[in-house]
């Protein structure tokens, strides 16, 4: 064999080794007796760019100072987020996120929220229901139904897993109204009948809010309104509201989460009610991680 040859040989053997190595240390269990920065490369599992909770896991690692040990947010999706948790908790493997709850994901995985002592991510938060000015005079049956629309995060998670599971969103939400009569009930008390009348809501597209909106939009339907539902990102859904390009929102994370854009459109919206209390958002690992209970652990342990 030529000298050329074997180089070539080489180095194709080479190539097949390295992913080979990265694979086998990507299935690592967790290590309690070794940092665990090293162990998931000083990197916290994000979900996209422009969501409250980035920029608030960005200020963690100023406020924590992780980012003297190069500790980094990786931008993703929520769905690439959540199918990386899954694989890790699949083979017991370190991985820091950006977390939130209301979320399936608090039902589904054995995953807790790191203390936040400095209170970054600030306390917990209630997701409100916004409506355009004006909404209340145009259409006062909505914005009726809107004062009386409210559940809790058990409740919202019936909804959530079925469609994680792959149901689709407004069939789960026909499900949730026909098992919950007496709710419903209370929820449609008084609100007199749509005739075709159009409502249009805006939401992120996050799981929570997908349950709530769809929700909403089924009731609303079943009084005979024409309604739109639209998924947007945080900002823009804000901005829909303001500028009266859409009636109402049920997905306003307050008062932290969505809190600049409160400030930010201060004026332009109502703020109806709480529709859900506890919301929380911050960073979680797997309960298994049994010594990594606060952010600073992250740059102690």
């Amino acid at each position: 064999m030529s000298k050329l040859k074997r180089l070539l040989l080489l180095g194709f053997i080479a190539l097949l080794i390295v992913p080979l190595a990265a694979c086998q240390s990507s299935t690592a269990a967790y290590n309690p007796k070794q940092k665990l920065g090293p162990q998931i490369n000083y990197t916290i599992t994000g979900i996209d760019a422009g969501a409250g909770i980035m920029g608030g896991a960005q200020s963690a690692l100023s406020a924590y100072h992780l980012q003297k040990d190069n500790w980094q947010l990786q931008t993703s999706s929520t769905a690439a987020m959540t199918s990386t948790l899954d694989k890790a908790i699949k083979y017991k493997q370190p991985i820091v996120i950006t977390g939130w709850q209301p979320h399936w994901m608090f039902t589904k995985y054995p995953i807790k929220f790191l203390k936040d002592p400095k209170h970054v991510f600030g306390k917990a938060e209630s997701i409100h229901t916004i409506t355009r000015v004006g909404l209340k005079k145009d259409n006062p049956a909505v914005y009726k139904f809107l004062t009386q629309f409210h559940w809790n995060a058990t409740q919202m998670s019936q909804i959530m897993l079925k469609v994680n599971a792959g149901e689709a969103p407004s069939k789960a939400a026909k499900a949730y109204i026909k098992d919950h009569p007496a709710q419903v009930n209370q929820w449609l008390s008084g609100v007199k009948a749509g005739h075709g009348k159009a409502v249009k809501f805006t939401y992120v597209a996050w799981d929570s809010e997908i349950a709530s909106t769809n929700l909403v939009k089924q009731l609303l339907e079943s009084k005979g309104y024409k309604v739109t539902i639209q998924p947007m990102e945080a900002e823009t859904m804000w901005a829909s509201i303001a500028t009266n390009a859409a009636d109402a929102s049920v997905s306003a994370w307050l008062p932290t989460t969505s809190g600049r854009y409160a400030k930010q459109y201060k004026g332009q919206f109502v703020d109806v009610r709480a529709n859900l209390h506890g919301a929380k958002t911050g960073l979680a690992v797997p309960k298994y991680m049994k010594n990594i209970n606060s952010i600073s652990d992250l740059v102690n342990k």
